[in-house]
């Protein structure tokens, strides 16, 4: 008997810094100091991820199965040997496509209403 499919949706909303930790593994596995300075450079600066947010993030991402550390290592004498890296699972790059479809949905809601041009102005005003 097959396990049941697990439906992303049930993940959802993610927080900002859940959905920047998930991101930031997309492309590849990652430790976690990388993933800490690929949020920042990402969000300009923004976003700063601390080590407790990082981690308690982790953790739950962890249980979750959203992510999954990674056993292979780089090479030993080019690597901190405490470092545990972290990648994305099957089932975190589909939730984070559905997060990802959510906000655009929400996105589009903002464009059509004019939001993000009138915010644009009255932040050009202010100036």
């Amino acid at each position: 008997m097959q396990a049941p499919e697990k439906n992303p949706e049930q993940h959802l909303p993610l927080t900002p810094a859940v959905f920047h930790i998930l991101l930031a593994l997309f492309d590849g596995e990652k430790h976690g100091y990388a993933i800490m300075r690929e949020v920042e450079e990402a969000t300009d600066g923004r976003m700063k991820l601390g080590p407790g947010t990082l981690y308690g993030a982790i953790k739950r991402l962890l249980k979750a199965a959203l992510i999954t550390e990674i056993d292979e290592r780089p090479d030993p004498a080019l690597d901190d040997s405490r470092r545990r890296y972290y990648g994305l699972t099957d089932f975190g790059r589909r939730v984070l496509a559905a997060e990802a479809e959510r906000l655009d949905y929400l996105l589009e809601i903002a464009r059509q209403k004019k939001l993000l041009g009138a915010a644009n102005e009255r932040l050009g005003e202010a100036s």
